[in-house]
């Protein structure tokens, strides 16, 4: 009688296409894989992430280079912006008169994650976040993403320097991002029935 030892399975880690694909093709790191859970991309190393409203993510994209990747799931919209970005967006929001108005803006940044969308082309699970504007494989991202203007030394003093083949920086991007917002919160409201005492 022979005997037939099974192939050892791989672990999930390893089978897991879309994974590889960002790990593989883009150098991004991922997070750890749990069943039933979509693959995670971790934030704050490679790019940050800002979140909001689809409606409002649209009107902001005027402000990001051609190449900057933007991903949809349902009805938000998640920008990619330059690593860092994330803690720079309180102070920039209270910068610029925002801070204290209740925005679905949220910056997810070191420590964080966001769910991966299905790679292009690929056929993803109903409800999987999916790209409007993809990464390109082999292309390094952060000379594509907004960041705030650096400082360079031009003639013994400093000027801001910020390249614009790159589009516009976090500055404009976080002020349409919020105008935008509240523009969408403020006609959600309008919707609403009002409540009399």
């Amino acid at each position: 009688m022979a005997l037939t030892v099974p192939q050892p399975r791989l672990p999930y880690e390893q089978s897991d296409p879309v994974r590889q694909w960002y790990e593989n093709e883009l150098g991004w790191a991922t997070t750890e894989p749990r069943p039933g859970l979509p693959v995670g991309l971790l934030t704050g190393l490679r790019f940050d992430v800002l979140e909001l409203p689809a409606e409002a993510g649209f009107a902001a994209l005027r402000h990001l280079g051609p190449k900057a990747p933007v991903a949809l799931r349902g009805e938000s919209m998640r920008l990619f912006v330059a690593a860092g970005s994330a803690e720079e967006v309180p102070g920039l929001l209270e910068w610029l008169e925002w801070g204290g108005i209740p925005l679905e803006l949220t910056a997810i940044g070191a420590g964080g994650r966001t769910a991966a969308p299905t790679p292009p082309g690929w056929s993803g699970s109903r409800g999987a976040a999916v790209w409007l504007r993809p990464p390109e494989p082999g292309c390094e991202v952060e000379p594509t993403l907004p960041a705030l203007p650096s400082l360079c030394c031009v003639g013994g003093g400093t000027v801001p320097h910020s390249d614009p083949a790159v589009g516009s920086g976090l500055v404009r991007l976080v002020d349409t991002a919020a105008t935008h917002c509240h523009r969408v919160r403020l006609r959600r409201n309008r919707r609403q029935p009002l409540a009399f005492s």
